[in-house]
């Protein structure tokens, strides 16, 4: 019998990348994505999609009319500026929602779907002291938004033992590729990316040499999908293990954009971590996942995506 699965945040980058996954494997997929940032042009036509949002009383009937055997919870407020600026928009989104949503599964009789709760493992550990950081390492969120989402974390227990939710959890490292959003804050590697192919100006918080674990979308659905399948909670890091300078990122996109302006650097943003990289040997041991797709393949592709984007636009 073919799953029904549910996605919220389904429109934006990584949930429209799992809605194409679950759907050739054959998945009754419904999604759930307000559109405030997420885009419809990412979803295959006619997609059952319902566009409100996490916070609205309504999806507590939507998820009870789907009755889902799986939920994938991507949607989120995921500006940590925003964060900064509006902590209480951002706790009221990020767990007020879940908790919207985690009372819907409470309601539900007769099933116990099993909920994927994706979050940021980049934030959640703030600046460590050594890297990669393992999941054993304490969490010390150094923003709101990561505050708020490990808040959400906090409650996966309570409510298995509320109501016995079975969930896992997927703290993912900084994901680039085809369809990330280049307006926000969030995708660096989409924001120079598109900016570079149309040759303007870039620029770089603080002098650039902060360390990121940049890892492909592909590679991150696949941990997602693999962490569905089984009963092990997490918290699973899905990373490289590879800090990547931005300074790097910079050069190595400026090649396969034959980009030649140098970057502006400007003072740092509040809240940045300097370096962070994600040690995944725990989703290798409990789920058999590694990442396949090498950085610089990775970001080519990516570049070539962008390009296909500016010709059809053009």
């Amino acid at each position: 019998m073919p799953k029904t699965s549910l996605v919220t945040g389904a429109a934006g980058f990584v949930g429209s990348h799992l809605v194409d996954r679950l759907l050739a494997e054959g998945h009754n997929v419904t999604g759930i994505d307000d559109l405030s940032s997420g885009d419809l042009k990412n979803l295959p036509r006619g997609f059952d999609l319902h566009k409100i949002d996490i916070r609205d009383p309504q999806v507590r009937e939507i998820i009870a009319e789907i009755n889902p055997d799986l939920i994938f919870h991507l949607a989120a407020q995921i500006s940590v500026a925003v964060s900064a600026r509006e902590p209480q928009f951002d706790a009221e989104v990020n767990i007020g929602g879940a908790l919207n949503i985690f009372e819907a599964v409470r309601a539900i009789s007769g099933k116990d779907p099993k909920l994927i709760y994706i979050t940021s493992g980049g934030t959640a550990y703030g600046d460590p002291e050594l890297i990669p950081v393992s999941e054993s390492v304490p969490v010390r969120p150094l923003s709101p938004y990561g505050a708020s989402k490990l808040a959400v974390e906090t409650y996966l227990p309570i409510y298995r033992k509320l109501c016995g939710l079975s969930y896992s959890i997927m703290r993912l490292a900084n994901v680039y590729g085809p369809r990330q959003n280049p307006h926000g804050e969030a995708g660096v590697v989409a924001i120079f990316a598109k900016a570079m192919l149309e040759g303007r100006s870039l620029k770089i918080f603080g002098d650039g040499k902060d360390q990121r674990d940049y890892v492909f979308v592909g590679d991150v659905v696949e941990a997602i999908v693999k962490a569905s399948e089984t009963k092990r909670e997490g918290p699973f890091n899905v990373g490289t293990g590879i800090g990547t300078s931005t300074n790097q990122i910079f050069t190595i996109l400026a090649r396969h954009c034959g980009y030649t302006k140098l970057p502006v650097h400007t003072s740092p943003r509040p809240g940045d971590i300097s370096r962070i990289s994600l040690d995944s040997t725990k989703a290798a041991t409990e789920l058999g996942w590694i990442p396949k797709m090498i950085l610089e393949e990775g970001l080519k592709t990516t570049v070539e995506w962008f390009g296909s984007q500016e010709y059809e636009e053009s």
